[in-house]
């Protein structure tokens, strides 16, 4: 009864998150994940009674609000708040703030099961690590937001090995795991270093730039 407990939760997280980035799509009127399923690769307007009427030009302001909420949107919607302390510690370090932005965002602990095929998409990974099924040089972390060092070790806890969504995530086509993560098999790989924007396997554009001008106006 646990296990068939356990099984309904995951499902219905999983459909509710499906649920929220099919949105997520529609708004954007991109498929931002490269999902097949996504409902863009069929409509090309957004959710809601008003979604097809014909968009307006956008303004500098909204260019630039659009170019954020889809990068925030693409790390699984994080919460304003963190989202804005990231591009803070990005304005304060050295070097181009954009680039550093990515990199901070691709350093999360959640973004890192992400790319290494752990979960199926980054809200799965983020329950993932949320529950305790992601170890970080061998002992167990939930914190999704942590910073993922180069050199770190990300692997999977034994419970997860069998779970039913590690298995789909790493039978996707979908997406390769990228070179900055390498793996050691399919429950172990290691952050090699802080990825530049054009390394990150987006599968839409991202304009990190407009965010850091929608920032600092």
């Amino acid at each position: 009864m646990v296990g068939a407990a356990a099984s309904g939760f995951w499902r219905h997280i999983l459909s509710k998150r499906k649920s929220s980035k099919y949105k997520l799509d529609r708004r954007m009127g991109e498929n931002i994940w490269g999902r097949p399923k996504s409902p863009v690769n069929r409509r090309e307007y957004g959710p809601g009674q008003h979604g097809q009427r014909r968009k307006g030009k956008l303004s500098d302001f909204g260019i630039q609000l659009r170019a954020k909420q889809k990068l925030k949107g693409y790390y699984g919607d994080v919460t304003e708040k963190q989202f804005k302390r990231a591009y803070t510690e990005a304005a304060n370090m050295k070097g181009d703030t954009s680039q550093n932005l990515i990199g901070l965002l691709e350093r999360r602990l959640d973004m890192v099961v992400y790319r290494a095929k752990f979960a199926p998409t980054i809200f799965a990974a983020r329950q993932l690590v949320s529950h305790g099924h992601i170890r970080v040089n061998g002992v167990k972390c939930n914190v999704a937001s942590r910073q993922v060092k180069p050199g770190d070790e990300i692997s999977l806890g034994d419970k997860a090995k069998d779970m039913a969504l590690v298995i789909e995530a790493q039978s996707l086509a979908e997406r390769d795991v990228p070179e900055y993560v390498a793996a050691d098999g399919n429950a172990k790989v290691t952050f090699t270093r802080v990825p530049t924007l054009d390394e990150v396997p987006y599968a839409v554009k991202m304009e990190p730039n407009l965010v850091v001008e929608f920032y600092s106006r």
